[in-house]
């Protein structure tokens, strides 16, 4: 078994689901254009880190990353699990499918450290650096480089057989590795997930405009949603798999769920209410250990009120009246009583007050 050989047995015994190689030190010039447009363009929004570490985003053999890299081992893990099994109603209908369960950087990171330790052993003086979305990399530009998907128009990596309900990772490496063929794109006509973005986040194929996208509102905004979007997050809290769902690429089955245990939705999750999120009083404690822990307390709560507000939930009212009336950010006071105003008519009373 050749070298080639021997990191993609390791990878796929770790448990990873697809595996490519690219070489490190070739740049990705094309790429970084449409990605440098996109910064020019102000579509990053509210995610200015973006913008940080450029030379680095280009090409993986740099000091920021890993000098003399010659070669970067791509792994995607998949983390679709059967719909059926989230509680109707629930915190956990209303997250993303990747970010219902544990953290899993954790998980994901462990095997890529392990991915590393074994390709360090593949030669003398070899050095392997493992490197998970936390990193100043363009995984996605990097992935379809090394073959192991295409980028479909939602800018998303798409395995073929798989689909894009993926998380990727990396191991860059003094190694030289034998290159994987690139997949063409097989997007071909479809244009469902452009279509079905409630926010028109999508201004051209394969073009995405964070300032519009549900996922980066709800994660990444800090502060006030702009008025016109507020009602358009619909019944997202953390995050939207819209373009994702109507995808065809996506109709293969779910991972199996012991395959995907720390993706399986968090009980906490499971019996909680987005009015109820109103009332909790230690936010931080039912964040953590989860993705939504990226998403601050207040703004958790903006976004559990723009959920209440689209499904006009009366009843909440007297929650929501007591953030406008003593949450000490003023700018959520003021979304809540945006949310008032679509849930009680002019001057009246919420139930219970």
């Amino acid at each position: 078994m050749n070298t080639d050989e021997l990191v993609h047995q390791r990878a796929r015994e770790l448990g990873f689901d697809a595996v490519g190689i690219a070489r490190a030190d070739v740049p990705l010039d094309v790429e970084f254009e449409r990605y440098e447009a996109f910064l020019e363009a102000g579509m990053a929004g509210a995610m200015e880190w973006l913008g940080e570490n450029r030379e680095a985003r280009r090409r993986l053999d740099t000091p920021e990353l890993l000098a003399g890299a010659r070669s970067v081992i791509c792994v995607a893990v998949r983390y679709g699990r059967p719909e059926g099994e989230v509680a109707p109603g629930s915190v956990a209908a209303l997250i993303a499918r990747y970010a219902r369960g544990q953290d899993y950087h954790n998980s994901i990171r462990k095997r890529l450290r392990k991915l590393a330790a074994h390709v360090r052993t593949l030669g003398p003086g070899v050095e392997a650096r493992p490197m998970i979305d936390t990193a100043p990399v363009l995984e996605r530009a990097w992935a379809a480089r090394s073959g192991l998907g295409f980028i479909g128009k939602n800018g998303l990596i798409i395995v073929p057989g798989q689909g894009s309900y993926l998380l990727l990772g990396e191991v860059i490496t003094t190694l030289a590795l034998t290159p994987s063929t690139p997949l063409q794109e097989r997007c071909g006509s479809c244009t469902r997930c452009l279509d079905a973005c409630p926010t028109g986040a999508f201004p051209a194929p394969f073009v995405l405009d964070a300032r519009r996208c549900i996922a980066a509102l709800t994660i990444e905004q800090r502060g006030p949603l702009e008025e016109p979007l507020r009602a358009a997050v619909g019944e997202h809290l953390f995050g939207c798999d819209v373009c994702q769902e109507v995808c065809p690429f996506n109709r293969t089955r779910p991972a199996p769920p012991e395959r995907t245990r720390v993706f399986a939705p968090l009980e906490r999750w499971q019996q909680m209410t987005p009015e109820a999120l109103l009332e909790e009083a230690d936010l931080d404690t039912i964040r953590g250990g989860s993705p939504l822990f990226r998403c601050p307390p207040a703004e958790l709560l903006r976004n559990a009120i723009s959920v209440l507000a689209h499904r006009r939930a009366r009843h909440a009212a007297p929650a929501i009246e007591r953030i406008a009336r003593g949450h000490p950010e003023p700018w959520l006071q003021e979304h809540a009583r945006w949310a008032l105003g679509l849930l009680l008519p002019p001057g009246g009373v919420s139930p219970g007050m």
